[in-house]
């Protein structure tokens, strides 16, 4: 039963990384070490099947539990201080960077590697800069949309280190997201579990193949799109008082200590 629970308060946890921008889902759950038994499960779901099941089923629970929790929050604090808030996420982004940089050469770490992770960073900036300019900094919300916002949220488990909600935020439909769920808006709730599932589905067997024969490119790859995702979440524009700038520098800080304690759970929590 404590085994049954521990696993539930670790399904919270990761749920949150699926809300909370800066912290991924998948990060989360290499940290509680069930990352690569959720992608064999994905990957081969007959293996094992009634086994893997009954061990997932409160991790799952959990998880649910830990979305909705996280969302009330979200919602609540982006619709009065935005820029505060966007600036805590900043700092837990932040606050892991010296983990998944850890993570990321934990198996080698080159020149070729670096190589890949300055040229994702640019790429991905230019990207992000140019569908800025194109969409407004928001996309018209439909249920295609929803499902690619969904599709992200998959990514998120399924390649640690990558938060969607940076993306989502970036596409400026994270707080509509986060009252969707608190809401149940089943409008928004479907096409994200589409969207959702499609990505689980399709994409657990590419990530178990890729990480398993090109771990260091891979996860560099990843560390170049988060570097410039998160600079485009950074509230350039809004109003400055000196409360806010006191507040937003605490936020800040906040954020980048409780980022760096999420990244170092490992060792204490270890499954």
């Amino acid at each position: 039963m404590i085994d049954w629970l521990l696993r539930f308060v670790k399904g919270i946890f990761i749920g949150s990384g699926f809300i909370l921008p800066g912290v991924s889902g998948g990060a989360l759950a290499a940290v509680f070490g069930v990352y690569e038994r959720i992608i064999t499960f994905l990957a081969h779901m007959t293996q094992d099947f009634k086994k893997n099941v009954r061990y997932l089923i409160p991790l799952g629970l959990g998880g649910i539990a830990g979305v909705f929790i996280f969302s009330f929050v979200v919602s609540f604090a982006l619709g009065k201080y935005e820029a505060q808030i966007l600036w805590f996420f900043i700092g837990a982004i932040v606050g892991t960077v010296p983990s998944l940089w850890k993570q990321a050469g934990k198996e080698g770490r080159d020149s070729k590697h670096l190589v890949i992770l300055g040229v994702t960073f640019v790429v991905s900036l230019v990207f992000l800069i140019f569908g800025e300019q194109l969409f407004g900094h928001g996309v018209t919300q439909n249920f295609g949309t929803w499902i690619v916002a969904g599709f992200l949220i998959g990514l998120g488990m399924i390649i640690p280190g990558l938060s969607p909600s940076n993306f989502l935020i970036y596409m400026g439909m994270y707080k509509d997201m986060a009252d969707g769920i608190k809401t149940f808006d089943f409008s928004i709730l479907i096409p994200l579990a589409i969207g959702g599932v499609i990505s689980v589905l399709l994409l657990s067997k590419l990530a178990d193949y890729i990480f398993r024969h090109a771990y260091a490119s891979m996860f560099h790859f990843i560390l170049g799109v988060v570097f410039a995702s998160t600079i485009m979440i950074i509230p350039f524009g809004t109003k400055i008082t000196a409360l806010s700038l006191i507040a937003s520098i605490l936020l800040f800080l906040s954020g980048m200590a409780l980022g760096y304690w999420m990244s170092h759970l490992e060792e204490k929590y270890q499954a």
